[in-house]
């Protein structure tokens, strides 16, 4: 009954596509669902652990990180309602993490098993076999992010990575006119830039009549 007031989210998201609310309910008991709630900046996953969990967010959002000795972080990516995490470590035993998840604000996450997925069914259940299609979807479009990213950092100049990633979220969302999840240092610390060194090349783009921005909202001119 309470993984049900969920459903809503769950139904949205790419794992669940195509399932009924009964065979989602199901695959929650199967997959031994359990909901757990995060204070911000708390860390849900830690470098260097492993987990047999992969989890979901249903309310807030978390980044995934890097982090080294010194505290410099690197994001890899945002995770908002719907979105999941850690599913290439669940899939993997004994896998040590080189990420970790942190809650950006209060969070509530769905901890799903994913290795009760990863074995044959007993009853060869039709949904069952939806889940793993469903799965293998979305490992691959977190790789599509991944590739994403390392296009932009491997750009040379900072202005450069600029360019890169803002030109792929204009074509993401179809229109010079978006809003992007990071704020600056969050922006910074996804393309690997010095936040005072971004923040100068974003103002010389605005002088420059390439991009318009409040906040995270951007505006691109093509000439």
């Amino acid at each position: 009954m309470i993984l049900e007031k969920y459903l809503p989210i769950l139904k949205n998201s790419s794992f669940f596509k195509g399932l009924t609310d009964d065979e989602i309910l199901s695959i929650l008991h199967c997959v031994e669902a359990t909901v757990v709630s995060k204070e911000r900046d708390s860390y849900i996953f830690r470098a260097a652990d492993s987990t047999e969990v992969m989890g979901l967010v249903v309310s807030g959002c978390v980044l995934v990180i890097q982090e080294d000795l010194w505290g410099h972080r690197n994001i890899l990516s945002k995770c908002h309602a719907g979105d999941f995490f850690g599913e290439p470590y669940a899939a993997s035993p004994g896998a040590v993490l080189n990420i970790s998840v942190v809650a950006e604000e209060d969070c509530e996450i769905i901890f799903l098993n994913i290795q009760r997925l990863l074995v044959t069914c007993p009853t060869a259940c039709e949904h069952h076999q939806k889940l793993i299609r469903n799965l293998v979807s979305v490992l691959a479009n977190k790789i599509l992010l991944l590739n994403d990213k390392i296009t932009h950092v491997c750009k040379r100049t900072t202005r450069d990575k600029l360019l890169s990633y803002l030109s792929s979220e204009s074509i993401r969302h179809s229109s010079l006119s978006f809003d992007i999840p990071f704020d600056r240092q969050q922006l910074a610390d996804y393309l690997c830039i010095d936040r005072a060194a971004m923040s100068t090349e974003i103002s010389k783009l605005q002088k420059e009549g390439f991009i318009k921005t409040n906040r995270n909202h951007f505006e691109l001119t093509v000439f």
